[in-house]
Formats: C-alpha cells, sequence, structure tokens
C-alpha cells in the first residue's frame, strides 16, 4: 500500500470514530430535544435556523475555496504562499460574517416576522431563536479557515478528539434542557449558540499552537484577495443552489404546510447528516489528495482517486443505508416513539438521493482542483436551483409535501451527466472507463441487492423488539457486504478486502 493510501486510510479511521461518537449521541439528542420541545417548537426551530442559513450561501462558496487554495500550496510546498493565503481567507470570512450579520438583522427579521407561517404564540419564542441562531452562524463562518488548515494538514485525529468532547456537551445541553424552570425552546438555542462557541474557540486554539500559517498578519496583497474572491465567485453558484435546495426547501414546506412538516424535514436532515457523515469523512481523507496530485501534475494518480473514491463512497453508504430503509417504520418509532407524519418517506427519499450524489462528490472535487470552474459552477448549479422553483410548482398543483424529492432525484440524476461533460474537458475523463470502473459495479450491486432483500423481506416478520431491528439490519449489512465483495470489486479490490479481514483476525486470535 502507497503512503498517501495509508495516509488516507489512516486519517479515514479517525474520521470514523469522529462519526460513531458524533452520529450516536446527535440522534440520541434529537429524540430528547424533540420530546422536549414538542413537535411545533421543533418545527419552529428548524425553519428559524433555515432562514439564517439561506444568508450564509458565500460563505458556503469560500469554504471550498479556502480548502482548495491551502491544499494546493501544500502541494506545491509553498509555505509563505499559505500564510499569505489563510490570512487573507481569514480576513474575507471576517467581512463575510459582518454582512451576513447585517443583512440576517434587516430581510431576515422582515422575512421571519412577515412572512414564515409561525403560530401565534411562538413569534417572540422564534425571534429569541433567531438572534441566537444569528450568533452562532457567525462564529460558524469565521471558524472556516481554521477547520480548512487542519483539513488540509490532514490532522483528522484532532476532528476526532474534539468531537468526543463536542458530543458530551451535547449530552449536557440535553440535560440542562430539562432540568431548566426556563422556556425549553430559549433554553436550547442559547445552550447551542454556546456550544458553537466553545467548539469554535478549542479549534482556534489549536490552529494557533501547531500551525504557525495561523498567526493573524494583515496582508495587503490584493491579487490574493482578488483570486481568493473570484474563484469562490463561481462557487456562490453551487452553494445558493445547495442551500437552495437544503434550507429553501425547508421554507417553502413552511409556507405550504406548517411547521409540522418542518418538524418532519427537520428530523430527515438529522437522519441525512448523520448518514451521510459515513461518506463525507471517507471523501474529507480523499480530497486532500486529488488537490495534491493535481497541483504536482499527476493526472493519472488523481483520476484513479475520482473512480476509487466514487464507487467506494457509494458502497459505504449503501451498506448503511439499506437496513434503514429496510426497516424505517420501526427505526422512527422506537427511536422517536412518536414521529410527525411523513418522516418516514421524507427519509427513504431523502437516503436515495443521497446515493445517487455520494457518486458525483469525487466529481466536483476534480473539476474545483482543476480552477476552470466558471462555466461549470454556472450551469451546474444553475440546474440544481431549480429544485426550488420545480417544487414550488408541483406544491401549487398537488399539495403534496414529498413532491420536492422526486424533483430532486430527477434532476441529482441529470446532473451528474452535466457534471461528466465538464471532466471530460477539464481533465480527459473518459466517460466510458468510468461506466465501466464505477458505474456498472454500482448498479450491479445495487440490483443484486435489491432482489435478495425483497426475497429476504418476504421470509423474515417485522421487527417487533430492539433486538429484532438489529438482527434483521446485521443480516441485511452482512448481505451487501458480500453482495459488493463478489459484485461490486475487480479481483485486486476482493483480495485486498480479503487481506485486510485476515490480518484483523490474526491480530485478534
Amino acid at each position: 500500500m502507497s503512503t498517501d493510501n495509508k495516509k488516507i486510510a489512516r486519517n479515514t479511521l479517525f474520521l470514523y470514530v469522529r462519526m460513531f461518537l458524533t452520529m450516536g449521541v446527535s440522534l440520541y439528542t434529537s429524540r430528547i430535544v424533540l420530546n422536549a420541545l414538542g413537535i411545533e417548537s421543533y418545527g419552529v426551530y428548524s425553519v428559524v435556523g433555515g432562514v439564517v442559513t439561506l444568508f450564509s450561501f458565500f460563505d458556503s462558496a469560500m469554504s471550498t475555496a479556502t480548502q482548495r487554495f491551502l491544499a494546493m500550496d501544500i502541494g506545491k510546498e509553498n509555505s509563505e504562499n499559505l500564510k499569505k493565503t489563510f490570512n487573507s481567507a481569514l480576513i474575507i470570512h471576517i467581512v463575510i460574517a459582518l454582512l451576513v450579520l447585517l443583512i440576517a438583522e434587516t430581510i431576515g427579521l422582515w422575512f421571519v416576522n412577515c412572512k414564515l407561517n409561525l403560530p401565534v404564540d411562538k413569534v417572540d419564542q422564534a425571534n429569541f431563536v433567531y438572534q441566537f441562531s444569528i450568533l452562532a452562524s457567525i462564529i460558524g463562518i469565521t471558524q472556516v479557515p481554521f477547520n480548512a488548515l487542519i483539513i488540509v494538514k490532514e490532522r483528522m485525529d484532532v476532528f476526532a478528539i474534539i468531537s468526543v468532547a463536542e458530543v458530551l456537551l451535547k449530552l449536557v445541553i440535553v440535560f440542562l434542557l430539562y432540568i431548566s424552570p426556563y422556556d425549553k425552546l430559549n433554553t436550547y438555542a442559547i445552550l447551542v449558540f454556546l456550544l458553537s462557541l466553545i467548539i469554535s474557540t478549542v479549534y482556534k486554539i489549536y490552529c494557533h499552537v501547531n500551525f504557525k500559517e495561523s498567526s493573524f498578519r494583515l496582508y495587503k496583497d490584493k491579487g490574493m484577495y482578488k483570486e481568493l474572491i473570484s474563484y469562490s465567485g463561481w462557487t456562490v453558484f453551487g452553494s445558493i443552489a445547495g442551500i437552495a435546495k437544503g434550507q429553501g426547501i425547508n421554507i417553502l414546506l413552511n409556507l405550504f404546510f406548517g411547521t409540522v412538516v418542518n418538524a418532519a424535514y427537520g428530523i430527515t436532515l438529522q437522519i441525512q447528516n448523520a448518514v451521510y457523515s459515513f461518506v463525507t469523512n471517507f471523501q474529507m481523507a480523499v480530497n486532500p489528495q486529488i488537490y495534491k496530485s493535481y497541483a504536482q501534475g499527476n493526472i493519472d494518480q488523481m483520476q484513479k482517486l475520482v473512480y476509487q473514491s466514487s464507487k467506494f463512497s457509494y458502497y459505504l453508504l449503501f451498506i448503511l443505508v439499506s437496513p434503514i430503509i429496510f426497516n424505517i417504520d420501526y427505526i422512527l418509532v422506537w427511536w422517536l416513539k412518536n414521529p410527525p407524519q411523513y418522516t418516514a418517506i421524507f427519509t427513504v427519499l431523502t437516503l436515495v438521493n443521497l446515493l445517487i450524489e455520494c457518486i458525483s462528490r469525487p466529481l466536483i472535487t476534480a473539476a474545483f482542483a482543476t480552477g476552470e470552474i466558471k462555466w461549470y459552477q454556472i450551469i451546474i448549479g444553475g440546474f440544481l436551483f431549480l429544485n426550488l422553483p420545480i417544487s414550488y410548482f408541483f406544491f401549487q398543483i398537488n399539495k403534496d409535501p414529498t413532491s420536492f424529492l422526486y424533483v430532486a432525484i430527477v434532476l441529482s440524476i441529470l446532473a451528474f451527466f452535466f457534471r461528466f461533460g465538464f471532466l471530460k474537458k477539464m481533465l480527459d475523463l473518459d466517460i466510458f472507463n468510468f461506466i465501466k470502473k464505477v458505474i456498472l459495479p454500482v448498479l450491479a450491486v445495487s440490483l443484486v441487492s435489491i432482489v435478495l432483500l425483497y426475497g429476504l423481506n418476504l421470509l423474515v416478520k417485522r421487527p417487533e423488539k430492539l433486538f429484532d431491528l438489529l438482527w434483521i439490519s446485521f443480516i441485511v449489512m452482512i448481505i451487501n457486504f458480500f453482495v459488493i465483495s463478489f459484485f461490486g470489486c475487480n479481483h485486486l479490490e476482493r483480495m485486498m478486502l480479503l487481506n485486510f479481514i485476515k490480518n484483523k483476525l490474526n491480530k485478534k486470535g
């Protein structure tokens, strides 16, 4: 195994430790918070937080740009430029935070009070939550360059360690929420803000102590600011599309269907974030290698990473998603006791869409690595933004809150083909090679698994106890593991997998 692959494997391991802790506690605390706040207040928190997120589109764009430029500097071993890039990015993020504050306290405040579909007795609480959501957002924005620096330095163990503290503090929040004599929704907003402040401070202190590049210095290099802003200016299109698809839809659901459906969507987003962390952790470990391979002119290695990470991102997600879809009704009742209406169908369709999107993530990273993203972002971003107006149209004509997810699935499939067209021009990526090495194995795994799981569904009864759920989920995951091994991997990948398992068993023996 090469040094780069070992680094990816090690970093993925650290990120998965982080992910399991975060996912477990997040799902547990979601249940407790939902019970403590009630469905209506939970929906209010979800939609009000979504309004703040709408104004952070430029921050999302700058986050991608920051990571890309920092990784390129490290790949070229240019330490002086690395300092300049980090500090320039930090200044830009501070300016973005001030702009978000200005917009949120004017347009956003008007929208919350005049346009959102809120219960009359929750308006004051919504405004209170809104103010603390703004503060938490500003803290998160100024934290972005520090997180980007840790990622490109490939110190994934730091994320794992800090996340242990973060999940423990989330448990403290749940405890304080229950014993607090004050309003539950307001208390929750304050505690979440304080948690954001503490975690952001820890990340910043770590960077200042360990990375000399993070020492603040005001550079007057207009060219650097212009380059960062110019690059991120085009990624704004993609960021707007992503936010429109997530929180824009959340607001549409509120306007058409009210806060109860917002609660169902908020829970779905919790599940989506927890499940997709399996893939993002793997891709977070791979992305710096893709950027650095391009910076060093090693296009063959870059393409190999894109092929492998696209395929194995799907497999990682598929192994986890299958038992959730298979047992979704029981999982929601066991987890939430009384889940809001539409939570089950929202979750199933969202997970299907995630499976489609995860194949495209390495392609997106490869496109960003080239820096030639103007028309890529305008066309792909504009295309994905159609989620909002098309969903609005379907909400108008059929009043079905699930229709936006069918729209999202169709657009995700079409966007994949558009992306590949751009990558063909940017990196001479061979679509037939990608179909052979990625798409066909993925389709084979999916079809064989669906047939086997359909048979399993006919043989076993629905779970009635937690043990039944765990046992059936284990069987589903084992079936998918063998299906992936025999139908989704080539001979070399299969031998590497078998050797890995043998080594683990020998160590335990």
